[in-house]
C-alpha cells in the first residue's frame, strides 16, 4: 500500500465528489478493544482499512491524524495504511460526505463506512468560467445539474437532461425525430430577432457555436434545422453550470446577454487504471396520439356535410361516393408513427494515472431507429481523450482535452404525422396483394410514397482544448488556454419521382434534391494572470486576461432537379439544373480583455467586480468596440454573532444582489456593409451581381441591463434550503432590419432601433432532506419559475411593418387574433367581435385580443431515495402555459380529412347550442370564411398546461463478492413516461401540432467497473 502525502498536492484526487448527500454518520466499529499502558500509547502501529459509502470503494478520501499533519489517502479501491499511535484519532473527509472522528484504540484495522452529507453543499466549488468558487461564496445567479442528474436520463441531447432541473431555464424540445432541435430560452426572449436570444456555449473554455448547422430546406422532417448540442455525448459530461444574472456573465461581454451554460467534461482521476462499461437497451415510442374520429363518425360528417352544401356527391368524393370501402377502419395514427424505436447504447471509459499525471479515455456509440415504417436510422459514436499534468514542485499543470463526434441521421424526407391525423380513416390499404404501393385506381395518395425521398445527414465535429498554467508564486499564477474546432456538417433531402402515382408516368426528370453543406472552424486563445492573498480577515482575489478568437464558415445550399435517373439523384453533376440558392463565406473575429476584482472580509461580506472590453468584426468602424460590467455582493448574515446566538435553526443565511450590463452581437457578419450577391441570371453571357444590403456605419451592440436581488437560507444544518431571487433584465438598442420605402430598392437597413425588452421573474429553489439513516435516504429538489415578458418602448410601432407582430407593454411572443363569440344559433357559423362595429370582420381592426404563448410559470420536482443498494429517481416537470389546440392544421371539418373526436359536437339545426359550427363540404363560402377566421381566434389557443414524469431511474448495485472485485450496477430508466394534461391534440409541448411529438423512452442497463 502506498502512502500518499498531501504536501505532494494529491488532495485534488477527492474534488471528483463535490455533489454528494448530507446524511447521518454512526462512527465505524472496531476490533480488539483491549486496554493499553502509556508506553504503549506511543508505540507506532500501521492501520489499514477500507472506506466505502456502503456499496462501492471511495477513493481519495482523506485520512488525517488530529491535531497532527501526518495525511494518506484511499486509492481506487478504497484502501489505505497510515501509522499511527494507540492514543491517536483518525479523521476520514471527503466533499459530499459527512466527517468522521475514529479513534485507533490499539484497532489495526478499520473499516470505514461514509454517509452522504446533502447539506455540505455550500462548500462545493462552482464553476463560474473564468474563475471557481465556493456555493456558499457566490454573488451570482448560477444553475448546476451534475453527471450524476445527467447519467439517469436516456438521452442524446444534453439540453433534454437539462428540462424541468434549473430555475429560469425554459427548454422545449421541437419534434420527436432524431436529431431535431431545441429551444432553449434563459431568463426570456431579450432581443426581438428569434435568432438573437441563443445562449452561449462553453466547452471546457472553448466557445461552441450556437447555430445550427442545416438549412430549412433540407430539415423539412427535423422542423428546422438541428441542434449544434447533438455532438455532445451526455455521458461525457462531469456538469453543467448555467449563468444567468449580470455578476455571472458579464465577464463574457458580449456573448453573454442571454446566458451562459457551461460544459465540463470528464477527467482522468489518479489511482490504479479503472475500466468502466455500460451497456443499455430500449425501447421508445409516441407520448400521445390525438382522439380522432373513427369511421363512423367521419362519414356521418362528411354525408351531413353535402346535406347542409345541399350537393351530392362528386366522382372525387371516394370516401362517400362508395368507391372506398365504408366499413373500413385505418388508425393512421397508428400505422404511420405508432411503431416502436430500437434503443442501443454502449459506453466505455478508461481512466487512472498517477499523482502527477491523470488520463482518461471515453467511447461511446448509439442507435436509435424511428417510429415511422421504414428502416430508418440515428447513429452517433464519440470519442473523448483527456489528459491532466502536474510537476513534482506543484507548479506546473497542464490539462488536455479532445473530444470527436461522428454522427449519421437517416430519416424520411418528410414527417408523416400530420397525414396520420388527416388521412379519412376508410382509406385504403397501403400494400396490394403483391406489396407493391397501393394507388388503389389513383384515387389517393398512398402517405407510404413519401417515404420514397429521404433525409440523409452526417456530421463530424472536432474540438480541442488545452490549458497550460504556471505558479510563479504562492499567490501568483500564469496561465493560457487554447481552443480549437472544427464542424462539418452535410445533408440533403431527396423528391424522387417514386413519390407520385405511377399513373401519372412521372419520371426521374422530375426528380430533385436539396443539399446542403457547412463547415465551422474556429479557434480561441485566452491568456490569463491571476492572484489571491488572504489579508488579515480578508481575501484579495484579481484576475485579468484577454481573448483572441476566430471562426470562419461556409455554407453551400444548392437544388438540383431533373435526372436522367433516381439513381444518380446524389451526382448533382448529372441534374438538368442547378441552382445554387446559399453560398457565402464569412470570417468572424472577436478580441477582449476581461477582469474581476474579488473582496471578501471576515466569511461576510463579498465584494466582486467584473469587466469585459469587447471588439466585434461584426459592426462598423467605430462602433467595434464596447465595455460591460457588473457588480455582485453577498452578506452571509448566517455568520454573525446576533444571528448565530438568537437563529438556532439558521443554519446558512445569504442576502445577495447584483447589476451590470452585457450584451449581444448575435446579427450574424457583414450586416453593415454594402454586400452584394450574384444575379443568378445570364445576360450577354455573363453573370451580374445586384446589392443586397445597405451600409450602416452607426451599426452597434445590443445592451442589456440586468438586475437582481436574491436571498438563500438553510434550516436545521441545511436540511431544508431555500433559495429565492427576483430579477429584471431590459434588452435595449436593438439590432433589427429598419423598414425602408420602396423606392430605395431595399425592404430594410439592418440598424440598432431605440426599442426596449424587459423581462422580469421570480425564481425559487427548494432543496429538503426528508430522511437520513444509515440505510435508508430521500432527498427532494423543486424549482419554481415565474417570468413575465413585456415590451416597453417601440418607437413608431404603428407605421412598421413590425406592428401585427409586437404590441407595446405585452409580450413578444403574442399572437393577435380575433375574438370568438360564439356560434349563430340560426345560421349555424362562427361568429367574433366587430370592435369598431362597421359590421365587417377584417384582421387589421378586429384581431384586438392578444394571446401570450410564453410559460406563465414552469418548473420540476425531482427526489432521489436510497434504500441499502437500492436508488430510485424521478423527475416531475410542469408547465403553466397557452398552445395552439391539435384541431389546429386538420381542415375544415366536413371536407375529406379526418378530424378531432371533439368536431363530433357540431350545429345542426336553428336553435342549436354546439361547439362547432355545422359542417361544409367547402362549397359554402360564409362557413369556410367564418372557418379560417376561427383559425385566427382565440379559440384555437386553448390551455396547453401539463405535468410530466420527465425521467425515472431505477438501480441496484451488486455487491462486489458476487463477481469477484467487479463493480456491477442494473438500471432501468425512462424518459417522458406519463404526461398529465387537458390539452386537445398530440401532445402539450411541441411547438407544432402536427410534428411528431416527444417520444416516451424505456431503456435497461448494465454497468460494470473494475
Amino acid at each position: 500500500m502506498k502512502i500518499f502525502s498531501l504536501s505532494k498536492g494529491l488532495v485534488l484526487l477527492w474534488y471528483p465528489f463535490i455533489f454528494g448527500f448530507y446524511l447521518f454518520c454512526t462512527p465505524a466499529l472496531a476490533r480488539n478493544t483491549l486496554q493499553f499502558s502509556s508506553v504503549q500509547q506511543q508505540q507506532q502501529i500501521r492501520v489499514t482499512g477500507i472506506v466505502t459509502d456502503g456499496v462501492v470503494p471511495l477513493s481519495g478520501v482523506i485520512i488525517s491524524i488530529k491535531n497532527q499533519r501526518n495525511t494518506v489517502v484511499t486509492d481506487f479501491d478504497g484502501k489505505y495504511n497510515i501509522t499511527v499511535s494507540f492514543s491517536d484519532i483518525l479523521i476520514f473527509t471527503y466533499i459530499g460526505y459527512k466527517t468522521i472522528e475514529i479513534p485507533v484504540a490499539r484497532h489495526l484495522t478499520i473499516n470505514v463506512q461514509m454517509q452522504e452529507d446533502a447539506t455540505a453543499l455550500q462548500e462545493v466549488k462552482i464553476n463560474a468560467g473564468y474563475y471557481s468558487v465556493k456555493e456558499s461564496q457566490r454573488t451570482g445567479s448560477i444553475s448546476k445539474i451534475s453527471s450524476k442528474d445527467i447519467e439517469k436520463q436516456p438521452v442524446t441531447n444534453v439540453l433534454a437532461a437539462m428540462q424541468g432541473r434549473m430555475a429560469g431555464v425554459s427548454i422545449t424540445q421541437n419534434t420527436g425525430v432524431s436529431g431535431g432541435n431545441f429551444d432553449i430560452q434563459i431568463r426570456g426572449q431579450n432581443s426581438l430577432r428569434s435568432n438573437g436570444n441563443r445562449p452561449l456555449y462553453i466547452i471546457d473554455g472553448v466557445p461552441y457555436s450556437s447555430d445550427s448547422g442545416g438549412s430549412d430546406l433540407t430539415g423539412i422532417v427535423l422542423q428546422g434545422s438541428t441542434s449544434p448540442l447533438n455532438s455532445i455525448n451526455p455521458g461525457d459530461i462531469e456538469g453543467i453550470e448555467v449563468l444567468k444574472d449580470a455578476d455571472a456573465t458579464a465577464i463574457y461581454g458580449s456573448r453573454g446577454a442571454n446566458g451562459v451554460v457551461l460544459i465540463t467534461t470528464k477527467k482522468g482521476k489518479a489511482g490504479k487504471t479503472q475500466f468502466t462499461a455500460n451497456v443499455s437497451g430500449g425501447l421508445a415510442k409516441v407520448t400521445r396520439l390525438m382522439d380522432l374520429m373513427n369511421t363512423e363518425h367521419y362519414l356521418q360528417m362528411r354525408r351531413q356535410a353535402f346535406v347542409n352544401d345541399g350537393i351530392a356527391y362528386g366522382p372525387t368524393d371516394y370516401d362517400v361516393n362508395g368507391t372506398w370501402d365504408q366499413n373500413r377502419y385505418t388508425n393512421w395514427q397508428k400505422v404511420l408513427i405508432g411503431g416502436t424505436s430500437e434503443i442501443n447504447d454502449v459506453q466505455a471509459s478508461l481512466s487512472g494515472g498517477s499523482s502527477g499525471t491523470q488520463f482518461l479515455l471515453n467511447g461511446n456509440f448509439h442507435k436509435e431507429t424511428t417510429v415511422f415504417p421504414g428502416d430508418y436510422n440515428y447513429r452517433k459514436g464519440n470519442l473523448l481523450a483527456n489528459m491532466n499534468h502536474e510537476s513534482e514542485n506543484k507548479k506546473f499543470q497542464v490539462n488536455f482535452s479532445m473530444g470527436y463526434t461522428a454522427q449519421q441521421n437517416n430519416q424520411p424526407g418528410m414527417d408523416i404525422t400530420q397525414q396520420g391525423i388527416l388521412l379519412a380513416p376508410n382509406a385504403p390499404a397501403l400494400y396490394d396483394q403483391k406489396g407493391n404501393l397501393n394507388w388503389e385506381n389513383s384515387t389517393w395518395n398512398n402517405p407510404i410514397s413519401s417515404l420514397e425521398g429521404e433525409y440523409i445527414s452526417r456530421t463530424n465535429d472536432l474540438f480541442a482544448n488545452g490549458l497550460l498554467s504556471y505558479k510563479i508564486t504562492p499567490c501568483l499564477i500564469a496561465k493560457t488556454s487554447f481552443g480549437f474546432t472544427d464542424t462539418r456538417f452535410n445533408d440533403s433531402r431527396t423528391q424522387p419521382s417514386t413519390i407520385y402515382d405511377p399513373a401519372y408516368e412521372v419520371g426521374s426528370e422530375f426528380s430533385s434534391i436539396y443539399v446542403n453543406n457547412t463547415t465551422r472552424k474556429s479557434w480561441i486563445i485566452e491568456p490569463q494572470l491571476s492572484w489571491s492573498k488572504k489579508i488579515g480577515k480578508g481575501k484579495a482575489e484579481i484576475l485579468i486576461g484577454s481573448t483572441f478568437q476566430q471562426q470562419n464558415a461556409t455554407q453551400l445550399v444548392q437544388e438540383a432537379n431533373g435526372f436522367s435517373s433516381n439513381s444518380l439523384i446524389y451526382n448533382l453533376s448529372s441534374a438538368f439544373n442547378v441552382f445554387d440558392l446559399v453560398h457565402s463565406e464569412s470570417v468572424y473575429r472577436y478580441q477582449a480583455f476581461f477582469g474581476r476584482v474579488n473582496f471578501s472580509w471576515n466569511e461576510r461580506y463579498i465584494l466582486n467586480f467584473t469587466g469585459r472590453r469587447d471588439g466585434s468584426s461584426r459592426f462598423g468602424p467605430g462602433r467595434q468596440f464596447a465595455a460591460f460590467g457588473a457588480i455582485g455582493t453577498a452578506w452571509l448574515f448566517s455568520n454573525e454573532k446576533f444571528i448565530k446566538e438568537n437563529f438556532d435553526s439558521l443554519s446558512f443565511g445569504k442576502f445577495r444582489a447584483s447589476y451590470g450590463t452585457t450584451g449581444n452581437d448575435q446579427i450574424g457578419d457583414y450586416q453593415f456593409l454594402n454586400t452584394y450577391g450574384a444575379t443568378g441570371n445570364n445576360y450577354g453571357g455573363v453573370i451580374g451581381l445586384e446589392p443586397i444590403r445597405l451600409f450602416n456605419p452607426n451599426f452597434g451592440w445590443e445592451i442589456n441591463k440586468k438586475l437582481e436581488l436574491a436571498i438563500e437560507t438553510g434550516f436545521f444544518k441545511d436540511r431544508i434550503f431555500i433559495t429565492v431571487g427576483w430579477y429584471s433584465n431590459r434588452s435595449s438598442n436593438q439590432l433589427v432590419g429598419i423598414p425602408l420605402p420602396a423606392t430605395t430598392g431595399f425592404n430594410s437597413i439592418q440598424a440598432n432601433l431605440e426599442a426596449t425588452v424587459e423581462n422580469r421573474g421570480i425564481e425559487l429553489t427548494l432543496r429538503t432532506v426528508n430522511f437520513q439513516r444509515q440505510s435508508f435516504n430521500w432527498t427532494s429538489n423543486f424549482n419554481l419559475t415565474i417570468a413575465r415578458n413585456k415590451l416597453l418602448s417601440f418607437p413608431d410601432l404603428e407605421g412598421s411593418t413590425y406592428q401585427n407582430q409586437f404590441v407595446i407593454g405585452e409580450p413578444l411572443n403574442i399572437k393577435k387574433v380575433y375574438h370568438y363569440t360564439g356560434i349563430n344559433a340560426q345560421t349555424g357559423v362562427y361568429q367574433f367581435e366587430d370592435y369598431n362595429a362597421d359590421g365587417l370582420i377584417t384582421a387589421v381592426e378586429d384581431k384586438q385580443v392578444i394571446r401570450d404563448l410564453n410559460p406563465k410559470y414552469f418548473g420540476g420536482l425531482q427526489n432521489t431515495i436510497t434504500y441499502k443498494k437500492w436508488q430510485l429517481d424521478f423527475l416531475f416537470q410542469f408547465v403553466k402555459q397557452l398552445n395552439y389546440s391539435g384541431s389546429y392544421g386538420t381542415g375544415l371539418p366536413g371536407t375529406m380529412t379526418n378530424q378531432p373526436a371533439t368536431v363530433m359536437d357540431h350545429w345542426q339545426n336553428p336553435g342549436d347550442i354546439a361547439s362547432h359550427q355545422k359542417y361544409s363540404t367547402g362549397v359554402n363560402s360564409q362557413a369556410v370564411d367564418a372557418f379560417y377566421k376561427y383559425y385566427a381566434s382565440d379559440a384555437m389557443i386553448i390551455d396547453a398546461s401539463y405535468v410530466r414524469l420527465k425521467n425515472l431511474s431505477l438501480s441496484y448495485s451488486m455487491s462486489e463478492q458476487v463477481l469477484k472485485g467487479v463493480k456491477c450496477r442494473l438500471i432501468f430508466q425512462g424518459q417522458n413516461l406519463f404526461t398529465f394534461t387537458s390539452f386537445k391534440g398530440a401532445d402539450p409541448e411541441s411547438r407544432f401540432t402536427t410534428a411528431l411529438p416527444p417520444l416516451k423512452v424505456f431503456t435497461t442497463g448494465l454497468q460494470f467497473t473494475f
